[in-house]
């Protein structure tokens, strides 16, 4: 993976506009590939689905907690990516309060698919889904890959660790003390 682009694909996502007015004052903005991943280094990291224990209790939250941490690392934004659509994924976040981290909905699986991480989840009532990964993104192409271990269909267990923003972090720092030396 590592040198690999990713796949040019475009997201339909939803967007505050007051201009729209009324109780619900969001339009579609579609966004690309090169809007989120050109320019600069970013952590993408992707889940089975929001809402979920693991991604709601322990993997989207310390991402936000550590955003800090990441910067001092040189990294620019940090975006959770998953196959659910644009709603799923707003309301998501605004249950997390999310403030650092960056939503970026899936919901055909397009990009998931385009990454080579897309499998069945039909034995929790899923349907397709995303296999738990992150990767260190550098102007669109990938510099660093964390794969959970036992990729495939209708698994019996969902690993984490591997993904984790603090193991995503113990590895830029490693690099920076690697430069150093």
């Amino acid at each position: 993976m590592f040198g690999k682009k990713v796949p040019a694909v475009t997201f339909r996502t939803r967007v505050r506009d007051e201009a729209v007015g009324g109780p619900n004052p969001f339009r579609w903005e579609d966004k690309s590939s090169a809007d989120y991943f050109d320019g600069k280094r970013v952590v993408l990291f992707s889940l089975p689905g929001a809402f979920t224990p693991t991604c709601s209790t322990y993997q989207l939250p310390d991402f936000e907690k550590l955003f800090g941490e990441f910067q001092a690392q040189g990294i620019d934004e940090i975006y959770c990516v998953s196959v659910n659509d644009a709603f799923v994924m707003n309301a998501w976040g605004k249950s997390q309060n999310l403030d650092k981290v960056k939503l970026i909905p899936d919901g055909s699986g397009e990009f998931t698919r385009k990454m080579g991480m897309l499998v069945a989840k039909d034995n929790v009532g899923f349907g397709m889904r995303s296999w738990r990964y992150a990767a260190v993104i550098n102007n669109g192409r990938i510099e660093k890959w964390f794969e959970e271990e036992g990729f495939s269909d209708n698994c019996d267990s969902d690993p984490y660790g591997v993904s984790s923003p603090q193991n995503i972090l113990e590895a830029l720092k490693n690099d920076d003390v690697a430069e150093a030396a």
